[in-house]
């Protein structure tokens, strides 16, 4: 379980530091929103990437569901302080479900990649 969460918590510190490049790069180069809402989304998938990637090193078997259940805890982390810092009226419609397909399916294929 420490391991899980150890991957998980490296997994933010590298959304932290890529996202603190993309806030640097905006600044610096007058980035578009388009542009930095592809980078977004290009920071999740990354950052569950690596977090399942991880726990497929560390499991024998079932490498695809580990980077699953990782890209999963990722996404839940991120509704949830989501939710918090919104004060409750935070809207579940399609962009919720991309963001939950997108960390799944980013986790898996760092499982699977293993």
């Amino acid at each position: 379980m420490a391991f899980f969460l150890k991957s998980l918590l490296f997994s933010y510190i590298l959304t932290g530091a890529l996202l603190a490049i993309l806030a640097f790069a905006l600044y610096r180069f007058g980035l578009g929103e388009k542009v930095v809402s592809i980078a977004i989304i290009a920071i999740y998938v990354v950052a569950t990437f690596f977090a399942g990637f991880v726990a497929g090193k560390r499991m024998e078997s079932r490498r695809f569901l580990w980077g699953l259940v990782m890209g999963c805890a990722y996404f839940l982390v991120l509704a949830v302080v989501s939710f918090a810092a919104g004060k409750g009226d935070m809207q579940v419609g399609s962009s919720f479900f991309t963001t939950l397909v997108l960390c799944a399916g980013g986790g898996m294929l760092g499982g699977m990649l293993s």
